[in-house]
C-alpha cells in the first residue's frame, strides 16, 4: 500500500478538482439559468454521474491518506490512514467482471469505421411521424433526412444508440444488437463505445483513480461533439459547422475523426481493462 501525507494527496485534489472546473463551469453556468445545451449536457443527462461527484477526486484502491477526515465516510473507504478496502472491492466483482469482459471483447475487435454517425439519423427517421429527441431544426428537413437513412446501409453495433431508433428504422439495421449481447457487438470503432469509457470509469470509484475518470471525460465531451456535428440537426447557432456525412466529403472528414478517436480510446481502454484485472485480483478473482 502507498501512503500519502495530506499536502500529497492535497495536491493532487486540487489539481483534479480545477481541472474538472474549467470543464463543467459552462453546463453548470447554463444548469443556473434553465438554458439546455443539445451538445455539452449529453455527459450529464444521458450519464448519471453529476458534476461534483466528477470533481470529488479518488486516489483508488492502494493509496492511503493520512489526515483525510473528507474521505473517511465516504462508500468504500475505512482506516486510518484512510483508503479504498479490500471489502469494498470485493462487493464489486460482478461489476468489475462485466467491465473487464466488455472492454476485453471490444479492443479484441478492429475497429468498424463505415458507420458515418448514421445512428443519429436512425433516431429521427420519418420525424413527421415519430418526432425528434432534440428541439432543433433537421438541417436537411424531414424529407431529406428520410432519404439520407433509406439510401444508406445502416450496421449500428451500439445498443444503448439502437435502442433510441425510431420503429421505422430499427428495421433498416443490419445488426439487431440486443441488451444482453453487448460483448458480441461492441467494437472500437463505435464513437458511443468511445463516449462509454467514461461511464465504465465512473462505475468503477472509487476503487479507480480520478484521474483516469477525467481523462475519458475528456476523450466523451470531444466525441460528442463530432457525434452532434456529424447529425442531422442544424447547430450552426451553437456554433458547430456540420459534418455532412451524406457527401463524400464529409464522409471521409468523419472517418478520418473516428479513427483518430478510436486510436485515443484504445489506451484507455487498456488501462481500464489493467484496473479491473487488478482489482480482481486483489480478492482472488479471475477476470
Amino acid at each position: 500500500m502507498e501512503v500519502l501525507s495530506r499536502d500529497s494527496w492535497r495536491a493532487r485534489a486540487e489539481a483534479h478538482a480545477a481541472r474538472v472546473d474549467a470543464l463543467v463551469a459552462p453546463h453548470l453556468a447554463r444548469r443556473s439559468g434553465q438554458v439546455k445545451h443539445p451538445v455539452h449536457d449529453f455527459l450529464f443527462t444521458y450519464y448519471s454521474q453529476r458534476p461534483a461527484q466528477l470533481r470529488r477526486w479518488h486516489p483508488g484502491f492502494g493509496v492511503l491518506l493520512e489526515d483525510a477526515p473528507e474521505h473517511a465516510g465516504l462508500k468504500g473507504y475505512d482506516g486510518d490512514p484512510v483508503g479504498v478496502t479490500e471489502a469494498h472491492v470485493a462487493s464489486q466483482q460482478r461489476l468489475l467482471r462485466q467491465v473487464h469482459g466488455l472492454l476485453s471483447a471490444t479492443a479484441a475487435r478492429a475497429p468498424q469505421l463505415s458507420c458515418f454517425g448514421l445512428h443519429e439519423w436512425a433516431m429521427v427517421h420519418r420525424s413527421v411521424e415519430h418526432g425528434t429527441r432534440h428541439d432543433w431544426p433537421l438541417r436537411l428537413g424531414p424529407a431529406g433526412t428520410d432519404e439520407v437513412v433509406e439510401q444508406h446501409r445502416i450496421g449500428c453495433t451500439h445498443f444503448d444508440a439502437f435502442r433510441f431508433f425510431t420503429p421505422t428504422a430499427r428495421l433498416l439495421n443490419t445488426l439487431q444488437p440486443g441488451r444482453d449481447d453487448r460483448t458480441a457487438f461492441e467494437q472500437p470503432g463505435c464513437l458511443h463505445a468511445g463516449m462509454d469509457l467514461y461511464k465504465h470509469a465512473f462505475r468503477l470509484s472509487p476503487m479507480v483513480p480520478s484521474e483516469l475518470v477525467a481523462d475519458c471525460f475528456e476523450l466523451a465531451r470531444e466525441i460528442r461533439v463530432l457525434d452532434m456535428r456529424a447529425s442531422p440537426y442544424d447547430l450552426a447557432g451553437l456554433g458547430f459547422d456540420p459534418v455532412a456525412i451524406e457527401t463524400t466529403a464529409g464522409k471521409a472528414a468523419y472517418v478520418e475523426a473516428q479513427r483518430g478517436f478510436a486510436e485515443r480510446g484504445a489506451p484507455l481502454r487498456a488501462r481500464l481493462v489493467a484496473e479491473c484485472e487488478r482489482l480482481l485480483a486483489v480478492v482472488g478473482s479471475p477476470a
